[in-house]
């Protein structure tokens, strides 16, 4: 929802900065994707709308299920909870990925191919687009049959079509011509 994304940009973004100047966007990265499953919880939203679970006992359950939770990172599901904000842990989790991606030039890569890839033939994929898009990369992976053979990679509006598919489409829209 474009709503819960507005809510979440303050929270996203004060999170990356004490994260940033912490040292600590990785950690920090895994409490808030952490917290977003446990916001997602069907029990915990009900917990969220109940008038008779107060913001501290709300906060002590999502720190009990969290586990290992910083001061910083503590006081920040305490901010969310006293503006009523925890239910958009989900957006506030994107958001903060896509700083963090930013700030450490990483762009996802979405590699469509023919066939499953093993881990070893991926990663040599990755490490050859890396210099084209002068960023690391991050990779998913999907299958999709209809390609024929090859893949298809997205990274952010740019796609390299080497399937065997979007070869034949090429020599037909020529041959038409």
């Amino acid at each position: 929802m474009a709503e819960n994304r507005t809510l979440a940009r303050p929270y996203a973004e004060a999170a990356f900065g004490l994260a940033r100047d912490e040292n600590q966007l990785g950690p920090w990265e895994q409490a808030i994707a952490r917290l977003a499953l446990i916001a997602q919880d069907p029990r915990i939203q009900d917990l969220v709308g109940n008038p008779r679970v107060g913001p501290e006992q709300l906060a002590q359950v999502f720190f009990d299920v969290a586990g290992g939770l910083t001061d910083a990172q503590k006081n920040f599901v305490r901010t969310l909870i006293d503006n009523e904000r925890v239910l958009v842990l989900p957006e506030i989790h994107e958001l903060y990925l896509r700083l963090k991606h930013r700030h450490e030039r990483v762009k996802q890569a979405h590699v469509t191919s023919a066939f499953p890839l093993d881990e070893r033939t991926l990663n040599q994929l990755v490490a050859a687009l890396e210099p084209r898009f002068k960023c690391k990369l991050e990779a998913t992976v999907s299958v999709d049959p209809e390609l024929i053979g090859g893949v298809r990679i997205a990274v952010g509006d740019e796609v390299i079509d080497a399937s065997v598919r979007g070869k034949l489409e090429i020599m037909a829209a020529a041959l038409k011509t």
